[in-house]
Order: C-alpha cells, then sequence, then structure tokens
C-alpha cells in the first residue's frame, strides 16, 4: 500500500508543472539528460562506424569485403590498411552525419533482401557502384583524400603517365579520384555499354 501511495505520489509530481524542484534543479536534470543522450548517441554512432560492424551482414562480408581483401588497400608493403569507413564515412562530423542518414535507407535493402544473395548483388551492382561513384565526384573524393594529399604525392615515385595525369587533373580539380580509380578497392561491375 505504501508503495502505491508513492507511485502515485510520484506520478502526481512529474504530470503537474514543476512547483516542486526549482528551475536551477530542472536545468541541472536536462543538462545531465543532455551528456546522457549525447553520449550515448555518439556511442552509437561510432559502433556503427567500424569495420567489424559493416562486415556484421552477410552482403557486405561475402562480396564487396571478399574483394576488398585481395586490394592493396587491405594489405600493403607499409602495413596502413582502408576499412570500410574509411573509404564510405567522412571523417568530418556533419558530413559523417549526413553520410550515416543517407546509409539509413540501406536498412531498407537489409529488411527487403535487395542484395541478400550473390546473384542479386551482381545484377544490382552497377546500379550501387553508380550511387557510390556519383557521391564520391559530389563530394571530391573526400574519403580518398583523408588518406591520399595531392599535396604530398612524389611525383618522381609514380609511372610517367601517373604523374602527368595527377598533375595536370588533381591540380587543376579538372576531375577528382574516383574518375580515374573506378574498381581501386572492388571489383569493377559489368561495364558493357556504359559510357566511361
Amino acid at each position: 500500500m505504501a508503495l502505491r501511495k508513492l507511485a502515485v505520489s510520484l506520478w502526481k509530481t512529474i504530470s503537474q508543472p514543476a512547483r516542486h524542484f526549482s528551475l536551477g534543479f530542472l536545468t541541472f536534470g536536462g543538462f545531465i539528460a543532455g551528456i546522457v543522450f549525447w553520449g550515448g548517441f555518439n556511442t552509437a554512432l561510432e559502433l556503427t562506424n567500424t569495420e567489424t560492424f559493416c562486415i556484421s551482414c552477410h552482403e557486405m562480408r561475402d562480396n564487396v569485403y571478399a574483394e576488398l581483401k585481395t586490394t592493396i588497400h587491405y594489405t600493403n608493403r607499409s602495413g596502413v590498411r582502408a576499412t570500410c569507413p574509411d573509404c564510405h564515412v567522412p571523417h568530418e562530423w556533419t558530413d559523417k552525419i549526413a553520410r550515416k542518414t543517407q546509409a539509413s535507407k540501406e536498412v531498407w535493402g537489409k529488411i527487403f533482401g535487395t542484395i541478400s544473395t550473390r546473384e542479386k548483388f551482381v545484377e544490382k551492382r552497377l546500379e550501387l557502384a553508380r550511387h557510390e561513384w556519383a557521391r564520391l565526384k559530389a563530394n571530391d573524393s573526400l574519403e580518398c583524400r583523408n588518406c591520399h594529399n595531392f599535396a604530398f604525392m612524389d611525383f618522381t615515385a609514380q609511372s610517367k603517365r601517373a604523374a602527368d595525369h595527377h598533375a595536370r587533373f588533381l591540380a587543376s580539380r579538372e576531375k577528382t579520384c574516383i574518375d580515374c580509380h573506378k574498381g581501386i578497392a572492388h571489383r569493377l561491375p559489368n561495364m558493357a555499354g556504359v559510357a566511361k
């Protein structure tokens, strides 16, 4: 009975205007609740920004991740390895939030099994690649530039063709990384009949 009275009293207190608590207490409580919310939000955001999270669904693990493992972005002489978020999620917070919002529609693809089998993935691969290429083109290959900085490129260590192209296209901003480096970390889709 005492527990019931306490519950009723507590309900009346929290459901009515603040006559028992000072404005300072409510402000402090809101501040603490904000910190808890912000901490939880950022923790969840960072947990979804790991390679482990990305390859937790078999669509990614068995298709694009398996391909990544055969490229220089996975294993190389320097030991520097790009993970899924390095190439597909911008590092700056506002850009990251925008990309995560965009990526939320990929959850629908998971729910409805859009690429749940290898055959479905291969069939949809060109469309998926075009979306990613367009995104990278629109942001001037921002994720590439997180690791590959034009200002620090050693043109003497590159082939003559690569050095010429980098100097001409990147310096003038005529092209961006993705214009020439499609298929650098994953196999290209069937490009038959596609204008390059």
